[in-house]
């Protein structure tokens, strides 16, 4: 996922700007868009600032039982996941996946807070929208996405029925510090994170939340996201697995399932 970040000793030792967000050493968009296996297919475009802001809606066959938001890892775009959801709109569910500027067919380049801004006006917009505002409504992050799907769950927590946390890294800040160890203490003194899972989770008490989160995970330690589980209190789940960074719902699929529909009684 952020193999790339070694780049990110170069920019320490140059850097005259100590707390410079590094944003481009955590996002690797891709503009070429893999086929999308499914047919009900709703693409939604936003206009922010100069850039527009491309989404896609996956509907289910019949009315969906829930909208689920989410929000994707560092590579690739949003055709590069829809194997993954695919499994939830089987389930019956409406997904709404958000390509961030710089992914797919969005334009301009990605940044930390302008995610923060474009996530919490798209967000913003689509409670409202037809045939979603009348639904549960449930946030999805995996990877990097969980920085901005806590972020945005603490931010609408009255309006969201559940929170699901798959790869779950602690911080930027943490990410950085476990790919480049060697910089642990430079970073930890001086990198900090606009927003963080680990801080934010402490505001949802009362929303559901379920944790998703491989042993043998390479690319986002374990024990981030544990440190994240046992920073949320109220309700929760983690659920572990054995197998690569955010093959889940390949290895524990009826058993995630189950549990985010719980989340809608």
């Amino acid at each position: 996922m952020l193999k790339k970040i070694t780049l990110i000793s170069l920019l320490i030792i140059h850097s005259a700007v100590i707390n410079a967000q590094m944003d481009d050493k955590f996002y690797f968009p891709k503009k070429e868009l893999q086929p999308i296996e499914w047919k009900n297919i709703e693409e939604l475009s936003f206009k922010i600032e100069k850039d527009t802001i491309s989404a896609l809606i996956l509907k289910p066959k019949e009315k969906p039982k829930a909208t689920i938001f989410y929000f994707h890892g560092a590579g690739g775009n949003i055709s590069y996941y829809v194997p993954l959801t695919k499994i939830l709109v089987e389930d019956n569910f409406q997904v709404v996946m958000i390509d961030f500027r710089g992914y797919g067919k969005s334009t301009g380049i990605p940044t930390h807070k302008n995610i923060n801004k474009d996530g919490t006006l798209i967000l913003e917009d689509l409670l409202e929208k037809e045939g979603i505002k009348e639904t549960p409504k449930i946030i999805y992050g995996i990877s990097i996405g969980t920085q901005i799907g806590t972020l945005l769950a603490k931010t609408y927590k009255e309006q969201i029925n559940g929170l699901v946390l798959e790869g779950t890294m602690a911080s930027f800040t943490d990410i950085a510090m476990y790919h480049v160890p060697e910089y642990k203490e430079y970073l930890e003194k001086n990198y900090i994170s606009p927003y963080a899972a680990k801080e934010d989770i402490k505001n949802l008490d009362k929303t559901p939340k379920l944790f998703i989160h491989s042993k043998e995970d390479k690319d986002v330690p374990f024990s981030q996201g544990k440190m994240v589980y046992d920073n949320a209190s109220g309700p929760k789940k983690f659920i572990e697995f054995k197998g690569k960074h955010l093959h889940g719902l390949k290895h524990k699929k009826e058993l995630i399932l189950k549990e985010i529909n719980q989340m809608l009684h």
